[in-house]
């Protein structure tokens, strides 16, 4: 298996920072489109475990588009073959005291790019010292 041939990598990163700018801007008809529609697509979040395209859409329609502006971090994408990715990356908001953690799982079907699982976190930033 072909790992991280940049062509592929190249395609993922774009579908990646297509997915970031949609998030950003709360623009919840993209952001859908780039999740699989399917039931076995699952999406964790910080405070919901999205089972299904459907819950995940919901909880995108209802979603605050306030406070959306965040700063990645360390973003790696990895592919697998030609047909299979993973991003994972760490965000930050402006005054925000955690530091959010996103995996997302991408697979190639006939319609593009989609993210077929995804998991984001929070931690605590830690402390400062010196």
């Amino acid at each position: 298996m072909d790992i991280d041939v940049p062509e592929i990598v190249a395609e993922v990163r774009a579908a990646f920072q297509r997915y970031e700018q949609a998030l950003i801007a709360n623009d919840v008809a993209t952001l859908d489109a780039m999740f699989r529609k399917d039931s076995r697509t699952i999406r964790y979040g910080v405070g919901e475990n999205l089972y299904g395209y459907e819950e995940i859409a919901a909880f995108r329609a209802g979603r605050s588009p306030f406070n959306l502006v965040r700063t990645l971090e360390r973003t790696v994408i990895t592919t697998y073959g030609r047909d299979f990715a993973t991003a994972s990356t760490l965000f930050r908001r402006e005054g925000g005291n955690k530091i959010g953690r996103q995996m997302q799982t991408w697979a190639r079907f006939p319609e593009g790019w989609r993210v077929v699982a995804a998991h984001v976190s929070l931690l605590d930033q830690p402390a400062k010292t010196g």
